[in-house]
């Protein structure tokens, strides 16, 4: 995997064009994501590593993607922990059991990741699919695994589902620091195994997102986020194998980023980019970071806006492709496979 794209500019070493992946390319833009999200529920494709590897690999055959993303979900490792998780159309995640108090704390589980072992299977069935596309065996498709950032998980644990204002999150940061560490502390320990065994398991990269760190002061997010992803960073067997960062709000922590010792952090489309990866220390590559709402647009402008970012990044070694944040559900399906196309014609 050491010659892919992705994984050559995620170490910033130089390549013929930039490689191109984005968030959410298996989803609900896909007729065939619903074709098979119509016959299962949601939590029943992340656990059923037959149809993970089915919703993976959509993107891989359809759009020509550089890299395929593991079809799971960030909440994962909140329902293993003793998250009473479900998914319901129209309302997103919710957890039964929202964790609010020290005893719901400390009935947490941190030896939990045997939980997870669908996953490991879903990378292993993933793998075997990749390398199947060549006749030399040799898969020139590398597979992204992932997890939720500290933080992100928190939000949804503690709120019980999604959130617009993280009210009661913010109140046990700021009311109870000490019960939000501790919290903070099961979840990094979870996520760091989790990583671990999607590394062990087969994946060539992996993504850490932080959804919700937007909704952070900074002093909150060097607080109760940056800590903990930099400890994760950190206990990763990470050899060959890159660690992308990704937050909604890295056009203004993407510095704080640095510091956690990524090798590739994920841009918003809130900023240069240019401009922020020369003021990020040398050998930390960007990704990103078109605004997807783009991909609505009519063609020639998708066209002309990423043949802008291309030539604004000329000459840059440590660049990939994607969006500033995820494919939209509603975003029509021939404008992603075009802008796919464009790109793998550029050439730098």
């Amino acid at each position: 995997m050491r010659d892919s794209l992705l994984i050559k500019a995620a170490f910033s070493e130089p390549t013929e064009r930039p490689p191109v992946w984005m968030m959410r390319q298996a989803g609900r833009f896909m007729k065939e994501y619903w074709d098979i999200k119509n016959k299962y529920s949601f939590l029943e494709m992340c656990k059923t590593p037959e149809l993970a590897a089915d919703v993976t690999m959509l993107p891989v055959d359809l759009l020509g993607i550089d890299a395929a993303i593991l079809f799971s979900d960030i909440l994962v490792t909140g329902e293993a922990m003793g998250g009473d998780l479900s998914f319901a159309n129209g309302i997103g995640p919710k957890f039964a059991n929202p964790v609010r108090t020290k005893a719901d704390v400390d009935g947490l589980d941190t030896e939990c990741v045997h939980k997870l072992q669908y996953v490991a299977d879903a990378i292993k069935v993933i793998q075997q699919r990749l390398n199947a596309r060549l006749p030399d065996g040799q898969g020139s498709v590398p597979l992204i695994g992932f997890a939720g950032a500290p933080f992100t998980v928190m939000s949804y644990l503690v709120e019980g589902g999604s959130s617009k204002d993280f009210k009661l999150t913010k109140l046990l940061i700021h009311n109870e620091p000490e019960l939000a560490h501790q919290l903070l502390s099961k979840i990094a320990k979870v996520t760091a195994d989790y990583l671990n065994m999607q590394i062990a398991a087969g994946v060539n990269a992996v993504q850490i997102f932080d959804s919700w760190a937007q909704a952070l002061a900074w002093d909150d997010y060097k607080e109760f986020s940056h800590k903990y992803i930099a400890e994760i960073i950190s206990k990763l067997n990470r050899k060959d194998v890159p660690v992308i960062s990704f937050c909604k709000g890295s056009s203004v922590f993407a510095p704080l980023m640095a510091e956690a010792k990524p090798d590739v952090i994920s841009i918003d489309w809130n900023v240069d980019l240019l401009d922020i990866k020369q003021r990020l220390p040398k050998g930390i590559a960007v990704q990103g970071n078109l605004d997807p709402h783009i991909l609505y647009a009519d063609k020639k402008v998708i066209k002309e806006r990423i043949y802008r970012l291309f030539e604004r990044m000329k000459g840059e070694s440590g660049f990939i492709f994607n969006l500033g944040h995820g494919i939209m559900p509603d975003i029509p399906f021939e404008n992603v496979k075009y802008a796919v196309d464009i790109i793998k014609e550029y050439r730098n």
